[in-house]
């Protein structure tokens, strides 16, 4: 089935968890390269414009702290901090890999990165240049999945991008139901109301109401999401869904 259109500049969300590769912990280097080299294709042969927006679970979840009894805008701050180690990795990894890279940052770091503003990223986008935003929205008790959507409406692309262990979204889990189903095409209405785990209930509440189509597909196939079909999960407002 054919997409509705292809995207001119897209926001990659990736999971922290992503970035472990095989290793199951910390930062895989092996994977990071192979990762950037993807990005780079994007960048270089599909004249894509590519934002990111990184997670930090590799290194550290807020959420498990506050279940130890601390306060969670602590561990939130934390998490924001473990995005930036992320995002300066992968800004290393594209830049070895040919392409140059602004990391930028909702919280001040300015010896590691830019400060995010809005019209600073949109010139690096437009030189074709990636641009890699960490420390989340700046504020706790907002996801990077909140944070993705955000700087994609900010950034004004045409799509986010969610890079999973999975090739899109099932009407059950695939892994304990064979006869599980994928979506090719799901709106953002009904990814609300059947509770689907594409990102966060904010973050899908946000694209919804700003209708901000969200790609879900494999890491390993982001290098294709400039071909006219839907290579995992599409996932739209109403109006466009047919």
């Amino acid at each position: 089935m054919k997409k509705f259109q292809t995207p001119k500049r897209v926001l990659l969300k990736l999971s922290g968890e992503a970035l472990q590769g095989e290793q199951g912990y910390g930062i895989d280097p092996n994977f990071l390269s192979y990762l950037a080299k993807k990005i780079v294709h994007l960048v270089q042969k599909e004249k894509l414009e590519i934002a990111i927006v990184v997670g930090g679970g590799n290194i550290f979840r807020g959420i498990e702290l506050e279940k130890g009894g601390f306060d969670r805008a602590t561990g939130d701050n934390m998490g924001m901090l473990a995005t930036m180690i992320n995002g300066i990795a992968i800004g290393e990894a594209i830049e070895d890999a040919g392409v140059d890279v602004r990391v930028m940052s909702a919280i001040s770091a300015h010896k590691v990165a830019e400060d995010f503003i809005q019209r600073r990223a949109l010139r690096h986008l437009q030189k074709g240049r990636v641009v890699i935003c960490v420390g989340g929205s700046g504020n706790p008790f907002f996801s990077t999945d909140s944070a993705a959507v955000l700087r994609a409406l900010e950034l004004q692309c045409d799509a986010v991008v969610k890079a999973t262990k999975v090739d899109g979204i099932y009407d059950k889990d695939p892994k304990k139901h064979s006869d599980a189903v994928r979506y090719e095409i799901l709106s953002l209405e009904d990814a609300i109301q059947k509770n689907v785990r594409v990102m966060d209930q904010a973050a899908i509440a946000l694209a919804h109401d700003e209708c901000m189509p969200i790609y879900v597909c494999r890491i390993e196939d982001i290098d294709k999401i400039n071909t006219e079909e839907i290579i995992g999960t599409y996932v739209c407002t109403a109006r466009y869904k047919k």
